[in-house]
């Protein structure tokens, strides 16, 4: 409820509070069993949060929870690229390893050596280093 009901809920009670006295019997003794009837239906009140929880509330409320909803996605679309990144970076060098492993048990092919394209990556490699 927004504070325009609240004001307009008390002037209704008010009012209603004020004419009370002149309303006849009959009309008294419906409203009281009205009134008991609502509250014999009336749910039990949930369990009570903390105060942590109520500050919680209010702070997902209205444009909190707009800026929530486009955040979180957002992260976790950064802290998946990065972890898709690393991962290729792992298998480059699990890669890279195995080739280098190769060359130093001399456990490639003499073809290996004779390829042209496998020459300059020996080349790059050592311009890296």
């Amino acid at each position: 409820m927004n504070i325009d009901d609240i004001n307009l809920a008390y002037k209704i009670r008010h009012a209603l509070d004020e004419q009370l006295d002149h309303l006849p019997a009959s009309t008294v003794d419906r409203l009281a069993a009205a009134r008991a009837a609502a509250m014999a239906r009336k749910k039990p009140d949930a369990a009570r949060f903390g105060f942590g929880w109520r500050a919680l509330g209010a702070f997902l409320s209205g444009p909190a929870v707009s800026r929530l909803a486009i955040a979180v996605p957002l992260l976790a679309l950064v802290i998946g690229m990065g972890g898709v990144y690393q991962h290729e970076q792992q298998q480059q060098l699990a890669a890279l390893a195995d080739i280098d492993a190769a060359v130093l048990a001399d456990e490639l092919p003499l073809t290996a050596y004779l390829d042209p394209g496998f020459n300059a990556y020996l080349e790059s490699q050592q311009r890296q280093q």
